[in-house]
């Protein structure tokens, strides 16, 4: 079983630096609009806040978390809006302590969790490892809005590569949300990390294949850009269907985001 310190740590890098993005904002700031409709900035980092408490109450009392669960899957067009709107009416500092708490404890119950074990999530149980790695994800994607309304260009990291592991693995599950059969054959994914490496997925001989940017691809498959808008490239025609509806989150498809230039 490889060591899954690396994806706590980078777990933790992505907060931080999020965290340093909204640390110092005025009140006004907070409330600003970002892409995602009828959230400000606060309902982004509300949003982390209480996934991240969910986490850790999955990692440490599995029994409460099914509990929860269980209520918040009774009203599942409105638990995740209704978990942000709880948090985002709080003052600024308290909400910003609250996140910083919340990610902290789960960080240290994550590292103590025993190796081979499973907690309950959303979907199907999850490893510590994947847990972090699900964590990563919506830190970003929701950082990338935070960003948005605050008009910030990131330096994108090779933390991405996380985001792109979900989002390859997750091909079969956006056709099927879809109501669309996944395809049989393999794709092959070739993605250049910003260092400039080659992350590369599935057989080179595939005759399906998607290349381009991994910043791109992440941007896609967390639906905060438009593909219209990406350096993506997509060869036969399942991976070109693929392209219009990734998506790396679970729950039904997403609304995604206007082209550029495009009206509202």
């Amino acid at each position: 079983m490889s060591d899954p310190t690396p994806v706590f740590d980078d777990l933790r890098e992505e907060s931080e630096e999020l965290d340093a993005l909204v640390a110092e904002l005025t009140p006004e700031q907070w409330r600003l609009p970002t892409p995602a409709s009828r959230w400000s900035v606060a309902h982004q980092i509300a949003h982390l806040a209480w996934t991240d408490r969910q986490a850790l109450l999955a990692v440490t009392d599995a029994d409460g978390f099914r509990a929860v669960a269980q209520k918040a899957l009774a009203a599942p067009d409105t638990f995740v809006d209704d978990g942000a709107d709880d948090g985002a009416h709080l003052p600024p500092a308290e909400l910003l302590s609250r996140w910083r708490e919340g990610r902290t404890a789960l960080d240290k119950a994550l590292r103590a969790a025993p190796p081979g074990a499973r907690f309950p999530w959303y979907g199907p149980p999850m490893s510590a490892a994947s847990m972090a790695t699900g964590r990563i994800m919506e830190t970003w994607a929701h950082g990338q809005d935070v960003a948005d309304a605050l008009g910030v260009v990131r330096t994108p990291t090779d933390r991405l590569r996380h985001v792109v592991r979900i989002g390859v693995r997750a091909r079969d599950f956006a056709f099927g949300v879809h109501g669309l059969t996944a395809p049989a054959e393999e794709f092959r994914v070739e993605l250049r990390s910003p260092s400039g490496d080659l992350w590369a997925y599935g057989s080179e001989d595939a005759a399906q294949r998607v290349t381009g940017p991994a910043l791109d691809f992440c941007l896609l498959v967390t639906q905060r850009a438009h593909r219209t808008d990406l350096a993506l490239r997509a060869e036969g025609s399942d991976a070109d269907r693929w392209l219009d509806i990734a998506q790396a989150f679970a729950g039904p498809p997403g609304t995604g985001r206007p082209p550029k230039g495009a009206a509202g």
